[in-house]
This record gives C-alpha cells, structure tokens and sequence, in this order.
C-alpha cells in the first residue's frame, strides 16, 4: 500500500493545535508524531507554515441528482466540496424523483460510487405514505431519515400529525427536520401577494419564511421528541428565539436533540438582500442581525452543535426571476471551511472550534464509523490549508455546476492546498486526482 508522510504540519484536532507529522497508509491513518521523518514514504509533503484539519463533513445537502441535474449532479458538487475541504457529504432525498424507496435510495449510492470523490451517504426520505418503506432502512448503512415540516413541493411535505407522531415514536436511528410551520408560510404568502402582486420585494422573505413560523414547527417538533425519546436533529437553525429549545450542558454523544447552523445564517442577515436579491434567498430565510448574532453565540456555547452549508444550487437564470418564481437556496460547499476560517482571522473563534462543528462533532453525532477526526487507525481524510494563501472567489474558480457563487468577489484569507480522501490525494495546488472514488459511509449503530 502506498505511504504518505506530511511532515512539519500544524495539527488542528480534539482542542488542541500542535506541530507534527502524520504517516498515511493506503486509507488509514498509520502513525501521529512530533518526529516521523525517520519513516520510510513513498511520498513526503512538506506541510511547514500550513494547518492540518480533519476533513469537514457536510451533514446537509443537495446534490440535484437524479432529476435536477441542470442546477448540479453528484460529480460535480462532489469535487467542488472535495476542493473546499469537504471530505463526506449526507444528501437530502428532494430528488426527482423523491428519495421514498429503498430501490432510489440505493440507485443513488450507486451513482455516488462510480462518480463521487468525496465519502457519501443518503438520507431516507419520509411522506405521509411511506411509512413501510422507511421502516426498512438499514440504519448502519444510511445516515438518517429526513422530514420536510416546512415544504409545499409535491409530497414531500409531511404534514399529518398522526404520521409525524408515527415516524417520531417509531424510527429507531436519527431523524433530521426542515421546521417551518407550513400554514404560517402559506398566510404571509397570500398577504403579502395581495400587498405586492407578484413584485414582492426580497427583503419581505423573511417576513413571510417567518420567525414564527420556524418556532412553531421547531418547538412542535422538539416537544414530539421529548416525548418519544427520539433521536431528533434540527437543521438550517435561523432565529434567535429556537435557542431556547436546546441544551449545553449535556455531553454530545448524550443528547437526544441537536441542532445545525448553517454558513448563509452566519455570514448574512437582512441588511445583505438589498445588495445580494434573490441570490440569498433560503428556506429558512435569511434573518436579523439579532438572530445572526445568537446563532453564533449558540454555536460557541455549544447549544447548536454542528456547522454545515444546506448547499442547494439553482441556476443564474432561475435565480434572477421575480421573488415567488425564484426558487430558495444557493451553493455553498466549495467555501465552507474558508468561510469559517474567515471568522478565525477576525478573531471571533478558534481553530479548534472550527474542526469540532465541522468534523468533529457530525461524526459524533452521526455515529460514523472512523472518520472526523486526525487518529491512528481512522481513515486519512484530511484537509491542509493555507492560512494565508490569499483566495478570491470569482468565475474562474468557482467549480459548482451551476457557475455562481453568494461569495463572489470574497477575497478569503485562507486557502484550501490540498484534501485527502480516504488516503487518497484529491485535490492538490488547484488539480484533481479523480482516479480514486470516495467510499460510502457506515455509522456505528446498533
């Protein structure tokens, strides 16, 4: 098996940064140490001056494929988070069609192994009659079940309480939820279309994706977990007032409810949609400074647990349509990590945080078998970066298939340099290596 020695690297892992070497053998991480340069390697990277991390695992995204794949397919939105530091990705199944059985549910594993270069897995997806099918998932194998509380497209809205209240009692691994209380959405709708027609002007989204409407689907759902002891994951966290429903003195591997914020939640609030327009527009929305500032806050006392990117691509064309045309969401996965290091320079976080949201802590909260974090014995997926390489985001760089970018025209401090996956040497200095797959994820779930 080949080996791999990167020598003199700033090591970011479990709290701590420290110089040192890391041996990797075929997809395994061999050895850590302060002196390794002793070993025999078939190559040896010199990682002087630059961090080392543990690759960033995407606990939520949209990948297009199969159906949508005029906004993004597998392959490419799978290299440019390989080229951003992401080294595993979980998919959401808002597919065409929609991910409600187990046979579309392993066509798409089959088409992340003859095409991904990043690690993968599927979430299962939950309607009002699926509920069979969901039963069989092989929950070793397949990340979670997602359901949609806040969506009107086709079936994927679940919205019969009885129903909920069967998957919540039911499913026996993690179940993660899009919390808008859809009736909510629907009245601000029908308001502000009498208001505006269809001219609606940008900066009303988050007064029709309102704050109350998150709270009342969030805090409906988190009190059905509570009730039923389920494993429940709040995704795309967006106002200040659902900080109320988690907890932060209580160890990760022993919460029952967890939550993720997202890139866009951090970076923007509402100040931003006059400049950025419909370029910005996500489900949740985008919301107030004041809720910008307590998702981070949560973040850092640990009441949100994960940081990931609702990566969602559209195409420039859709996206320049009037506000109820404009379809919500918008590519991330590329500058995730930049992102976050962006706060690390502004002297906002440290780079310990930064891998435990990133890596660390999906991995826990996932259960995911020998992956998140830089140990003797797990899997070498590993990302070194620059942390003054100095990167500007412009056309020519961005790798989406869609072409755009919210962060155009962002000069980052840092830069990715080079990601491993699972040993392999993916992407160095600007270049892929796509001779190698990545691997589907297992989870360590009894």
């Amino acid at each position: 098996m080949k080996t791999q020695l990167i020598v003199d690297a700033n090591i970011v892992n479990e709290g701590e940064v420290f110089e040192g070497d890391v041996l990797i053998r075929g997809t395994f991480i061999e050895a850590i140490g302060r002196d390794l340069s002793s070993k025999q390697a078939d190559e040896v990277i010199d990682a002087r001056g630059k961090l080392l991390f543990p690759g960033v695992i995407d606990d939520q995204v949209h990948f297009r494929e199969p159906g949508l794949t005029h906004k993004g397919n597998i392959y490419s939105e799978a290299r440019a988070a390989v080229a951003g530091g992401v080294t595993s990705f979980m998919e959401m199944p808002n597919t065409n069609p929609p991910t409600f059985t187990q046979e579309l549910l392993e066509q798409k594993y089959a088409t992340a192994a003859a095409s991904s270069l990043a690690n993968y897995s599927f979430y299962m997806g939950a309607a009002n009659d699926n509920f069979e099918e969901v039963m069989k998932t092989d929950i070793r194998s397949v990340c979670g079940l997602k359901i949609f509380m806040g969506s009107s497209t086709g079936n994927l809205l679940v919205d019969d309480p009885k129903m909920i209240e069967r998957y919540f009692s039911s499913f026996p691994a993690l179940i993660a939820a899009h919390c808008e209380d859809e009736g909510t959405i629907r009245r601000n709708n029908e308001l502000y279309r009498e208001k505006y027609g269809e001219n609606v002007p940008i900066s009303c989204h988050p007064l029709i994706r309102s704050a109350e409407a998150c709270w009342l689907s969030s805090s409906f759902a988190v009190g059905l977990a509570r009730k039923f002891g389920t494993r429940f994951h709040v995704l795309h966290i967006s106002t200040a007032r659902e900080m109320s429903l988690f907890e932060n003195n209580v160890p990760l591997e022993q919460k029952k409810v967890t939550a993720e914020a997202c890139i866009h939640h951090l970076w923007f609030n509402d100040s931003d949609y006059e400049r950025k327009g419909t370029l910005i527009k996500w489900n949740p929305a985008v919301k107030t400074a004041e809720d910008q500032a307590a998702i981070f806050q949560a973040l850092l006392d640990d009441r949100i647990d994960v940081i990931a990117t609702d990566h969602a691509p559209h195409t420039w064309e859709e996206k320049q349509n009037t506000y109820f045309k404009a379809p919500s969401g918008g590519p991330l996965v590329q500058h995730s990590l930049q992102a976050m290091l962006e706060f690390y320079h502004q002297g906002r976080v440290g780079l310990p945080f930064v891998a435990q949201k990133m890596s660390h802590n999906p991995a826990r909260l996932f259960q995911i078998e020998k992956r998140g974090f830089i140990r003797e014995g797990y899997y070498a997926d590993l990302v070194l970066v620059d942390p003054n390489g100095g990167y500007t985001v412009n056309k020519d760089n961005i790798l989406y298939h869609c072409g755009w970018s919210p962060f155009e025209g962002v000069t980052f401090k840092s830069r990715i340099a080079k990601t491993w996956v699972s040993g392999h040497l993916a992407w160095q200095d600007g270049v892929f290596d796509e001779t190698r797959k990545g691997q589907r994820l297992s989870f360590t779930r009894s």
